[in-house]
């Protein structure tokens, strides 16, 4: 369970009902009035190195931006929603190439906008729409905070169209196995190898708990996705992911096994995690490879095109032989 060590609060957030019981919540703990979220000078000053002490604050404002991005994966767009940042610290976090060494916890108390949106937007719309909630951050994480996912399900049920969708690294799925609703969500649990997540997904729930949370979710009568995100090719990488697969295909229980989806997502590395990485983890291993990786853009880094083309044509046959039933969504 988390628990902060500070919090730093815009003062409007008082107006908001969440605003209040978070303040309250943490009443015990030092509470710094902010001007807004997205520049706080005494975080900004940081060094990289205080990166994990950092991740140890919580950030409570209001979310001023609402633009939905088109996605043409499992949703139809990606929506800015309850809270940014996380209190894990992956080493490959994409979060930190937008936020830096400021990819720390922030929650956002105007709820009812950011659902009140959605639910008009899928109203409207002659299709039936996805809408992508958790890309910003972790809900099931916030969830065990602030109960916005127990409070967002139930809410969305009494809309007349649309679906939700969120990823999640995290166990914490009992609030939500029995709520009404849960055939509007679809939940996406991401794995990796379980060294990977040990050496690199800190904070995070191990592969067991994960997979027994995808056990839950099946059960209780959720569509669920299964990521393969993001696949990391360590000099080892063709026997931990072998592991992993075959890890699945023992441990998922039968509906489970008979229904999930998979994505398998390649990791994109930057500068900005190598510096941060290298200041405040410096005894963790180090997730740039020149001799496999190529520049993408101005100052990351992705796998070269023929090694990706071999891991991913692994992969998808370890799929076939394991769960040659089951749709693979995409690969990206």
């Amino acid at each position: 369970m988390f628990k902060p060590d500070a919090i730093y609060f815009e003062p409007e957030i008082q107006n908001y009902l969440l605003g209040k019981e978070l303040l309250k919540k943490y009443a015990d703990i030092s509470q710094i009035p902010i001007e807004n979220h997205n520049n706080i000078p005494q975080m900004r000053s940081q060094s990289n190195s205080e990166f994990p002490k950092m991740k140890k604050h919580l950030i409570i404002a209001t979310r001023k931006t609402h633009k939905y991005v088109p996605n043409y994966k499992v949703s139809d767009f990606l929506v800015p929603y309850t809270s940014s940042g996380c209190t894990a610290m992956c080493l490959y976090c994409y979060l930190v190439c937008n936020y830096n060494k400021c990819a720390y916890l922030r929650l956002f108390v105007n709820r009812e906008q950011m659902l009140d949106k959605i639910i008009k937007t899928a109203e409207k719309s002659e299709k039936e729409l996805t809408f992508e909630i958790g890309s910003n951050s972790d809900l099931i994480l916030e969830n065990s905070i602030t109960n916005n996912l127990v409070w967002t399900i139930e809410n969305f049920a009494k809309s007349s169209k649309g679906k939700l969708t969120f990823p999640t690294k995290f166990d914490m799925v009992d609030p939500i196995l029995n709520l009404s609703g849960k055939e509007k969500v679809i939940v996406r649990m991401s794995v990796n190898p379980a060294e990977l997540i040990d050496k690199i997904e800190f904070g995070t729930s191990r592969l067991k708990n994960r997979i027994e949370a995808i056990n839950k979710l099946c059960a209780s009568g959720y569509e669920v996705g299964i990521l393969i995100a993001p696949i990391i090719l360590v000099q080892n990488w063709q026997k931990l992911y072998e592991e992993l697969i075959v890890d699945l295909s023992k441990n998922l229980n039968e509906k489970a096994k008979s229904s999930v989806f998979f994505e398998l997502i390649f990791m994109t590395y930057s500068y900005v995690h190598k510096m941060i990485n290298h200041e405040a983890f410096p005894n963790a291993i180090d997730l740039y490879q020149p001799e496999v990786m190529t520049g993408r853009g101005y100052g990351k880094y992705c796998y070269k095109k023929e090694v990706r083309a071999q891991a991913e044509s692994f992969l998808l046959e370890l799929l076939r032989k394991y769960f040659g039933g089951n749709r693979v969504w995409y690969v990206s």
